[in-house]
């Protein structure tokens, strides 16, 4: 195992290496100027935006900054926003906490709503409960994230008035009070996050488990004399889990970026709504650092969920 991880681990730092190379050459290539905001100012004068532009290294070839910044990444330097002119990963951890509230409270919702479901849905195949969760499902499949967020926002926050429309990131969280309205505020944008990630979860887990229960090893060990929700829990479902694993961890940084629409709609002050305004001003070292981010995320999760295979199921053997 352990030669394995780290034969996994070598082989993704040129992977990342080639991400990060496209990740910056798109950003660097794309039309528009970063400082754009100074050439509309006339009050800046074209010697003091020269200057600012060699200050960035905006003079150099593409390719030179490249190097420069993959430089400074390895010294844990990830450069400095052409916006506010402060260290990108202060911006970040500054947004971070929020985005991780958001949305690990609600992949942690929706794996623990989802896969009881699917199990339940194969098991009772066909009957009224595995039709209405089939048929949620495929709607909260199809639908589109900022659609159900835009109905929810209607619903209950314009019509109803249950819940607030913008989320508000300055309160008190060692306050009883400031983590009640949290807990208020967090409902809509994590029930967005919910319905996008159980509908994909409940119809794997429910696809894994048909596979299985047909399987000879299920017809043995009900032949035993086990009881059958034994059999469903101990046997059926541990392998049944096995495919959803991935699904799970790759999920992940697929919740991030999900949460980039959900952020922006609720006004989420996180890391989806950084990067929308970061791309909206030109800040490339912001987008490169938080999509360069999302990209380590997945190789990661990647590793995670191969380490799992093992661990759920013993025969899965790394050579």
């Amino acid at each position: 195992m352990a030669q394995y991880i780290v034969r996994r681990i070598l082989i993704a730092i040129p992977t990342l290496l080639i991400i990060s190379f496209v990740i910056f050459a798109i950003l660097a290539l794309a039309p528009g100027d970063p400082l754009a905001q100074f050439a509309l100012n006339p009050a800046v004068p074209e010697s003091t935006r020269e200057l600012i532009r060699i200050q960035f290294g905006l003079d150099q070839p593409w390719y030179v900054r490249y190097v420069k910044w993959l430089t400074a990444l390895a010294r844990g330097d990830w450069g400095f926003s052409f916006g506010t002119r402060g260290p990108v990963i202060d911006l970040i951890w500054q947004r971070l906490p929020q985005t991780l509230i958001v949305v690990g409270l609600a992949y942690v919702i929706a794996v623990l709503i989802a896969i009881p479901i699917g199990v339940i849905s194969a098991v009772k195949q066909y009957s009224w409960f595995d039709q209405v969760a089939t048929f949620i499902a495929f709607i909260g499949f199809s639908v589109p994230s900022f659609f159900t967020g835009l109905v929810l926002m209607l619903v209950f926050a314009v019509n109803l008035k249950l819940f607030p429309i913008v989320y508000d990131s300055t309160l008190n969280l060692a306050s009883w009070d400031g983590i009640v309205r949290q807990a208020h505020q967090m409902v809509l944008p994590v029930t967005v996050l919910v319905v996008q990630q159980t509908a994909a979860l409940t119809r794997f887990m429910r696809s894994s488990m048909l596979d299985n229960l047909p399987l000879d090893y299920v017809r043995t060990a009900r032949a035993k004399g086990l009881a059958d929700q034994l059999v469903i829990i101990r046997h059926v479902l541990r392998n049944s889990l096995i495919p959803v694993v991935t699904l799970i961890a790759l999920g992940i940084p697929t919740i991030f970026a999900g949460a980039i629409i959900t952020e922006n709609l609720f006004r989420v002050n996180g890391i989806g709504q950084l990067l929308i305004t970061s791309i909206q001003n030109s800040d490339t070292p912001v987008v490169m650092a938080i999509t360069f981010i999302f990209a380590c995320l997945t190789v990661f999760f990647n590793l995670v969920a191969d380490i799992l295979y093992g661990v759920l199921d013993p025969r899965v053997r790394y050579s």
